[in-house]
């Protein structure tokens, strides 16, 4: 027979002002000093982390316990027909499953992302560009146009999501689009493209920005250390025909002409040795529609024609199949981190495909997209901190 339940004063006092004593408790795991309990909670999920008791989840979003990775979006709003409309950058949030809206730059001294367009009557088939790339934790705004038909940054601007805060990168040689962006270990390589009318100049040009640790930031003005090298010039200026995507893959970065499914020209470039290169004939004839590396070491590409998730293996210069699923067909945008692949596809109502890669077999799931939003880039970055959960001022120096 059970013993008879004993009563305590714990027990007595209603759920509610437990829960208030426990998330009000200042030791995170008692009686371990909050280092060590830092050490023991980094080995547990966030997920786990999140559901135990308000503390946690406040440790879980500080700026002093590792991040885990996010869903970043860039988006304008389907209502208005694409002209003289509002970027906006939103978050997901994988452990709450909650969209959050990050708050535009300050303009000025930044660039607004107002009145930005992604149609214009002059090209009735495509969508204008909004160019961005992922670099060390952050995320690079590079290249839009406006109504007019010329740059709508007067230079690129970084988001820093630890911080939840905007910075001006120091300003190109010319502001442009439809320009080849992207980055590998650090440094931000911008080439080729066209500024508010066709110069062979900025058709020709390469340029760099290596990007400085958050210190290095001049926060009053908002401005970041450094300037944009010029490199070794382009032979041509194929490259100023497409906005193309730069993919950050062991040193260099990998491109193609073209997008979709279609005959095109592939090019390497070795950031350290300012060296260009032909793509490698393997690698080339399997790129077939979006591509993104997960953390610079293995390349991922989407056969949107087929709808099949390939990875790249250098040693045969050969693609071999992940997974393959209807959905990925039409596949528009990618990203990968954290063992993740995010797929964005022109099926609207599909939302967001998001595979497991590391599972076996992988596994695929489905984020959806806020209504009335026409997301025009995904990527993957360290988390945001919700509002409700930020630490109070000064908490987290003690």
């Amino acid at each position: 027979m059970a013993n008879p339940p004993t009563t305590s004063r714990a027990t007595t006092l209603p759920a509610v002002k437990r829960r208030k004593l426990s998330d009000d408790h200042h030791s995170l795991l008692p009686p371990l000093p909050d280092h060590v309990a830092h050490l023991c909670l980094s080995l547990i999920s966030p997920t786990t982390m999140f559901s135990v008791c308000r503390s946690w989840r406040r440790l879980l979003y500080s700026s002093t316990f590792p991040p885990f990775r996010s869903l970043y979006t860039l988006s304008l709003p389907t209502a208005g027909g694409g002209h003289h409309q509002t970027l906006k950058l939103s978050s997901f949030d994988p452990i709450s499953s909650k969209w959050i809206t990050v708050d535009p730059p300050p303009a000025p001294p930044l660039p607004s992302l107002h009145r930005l367009s992604v149609r214009h009557p002059s090209f009735v088939s495509r969508n204008l560009p909004v160019q961005s790339v992922s670099v060390a934790g952050k995320l690079v705004l590079v290249a839009a146009n406006s109504g007019r038909l010329v740059p709508a940054f007067s230079h690129p601007i970084v988001f820093d999501p630890l911080s939840d805060s905007w910075s001006s990168c120091p300003p190109l040689s010319a502001p442009r689009r439809w320009c080849a962006a992207g980055a590998s270990r650090g440094t931000v390589v911008v080439a080729s493209g066209i500024a508010s009318h066709y110069t062979q100049t900025v058709a020709h040009s390469v340029e760099k920005w290596v990007l400085r640790k958050t210190e290095d930031f001049d926060r009053k003005r908002r401005i970041s250390d450094g300037n944009w090298e010029k490199m070794r010039s382009l032979r041509n200026a194929k490259l100023c025909r497409e906005a193309i995507d730069a993919v950050g893959w062991r040193g260099k970065l990998c491109m193609v002409n073209v997008k979709g499914d279609y005959a095109k020209e592939g090019f390497v470039y070795d950031v350290d040795s300012d060296e260009w290169v032909a793509m490698a004939e393997g690698m080339l004839g399997g790129w077939r529609g979006p591509a993104a590396a997960m953390e610079e070491e293995t390349l991922y590409v989407v056969d949107e024609s087929r709808g099949v998730l390939k990875r790249y293996d250098e040693s045969v210069d050969g693609w071999s199949e992940v997974m393959a699923d209807e959905r990925l067909k039409g596949a528009e945008h990618i990203a990968a981190g954290g063992g993740r692949v995010c797929v964005l596809c022109e099926k609207k109502d599909v939302g967001i495909l998001v595979v497991d890669v590391v599972a076996t077999p992988p596994q695929i799931w489905v984020v959806e997209i806020p209504a009335g939003e026409q997301i025009l880039a995904v990527h993957v970055l360290p988390r945001m901190c919700r509002p409700e959960l930020r630490p109070p001022v000064g908490s987290e120096s003690k």
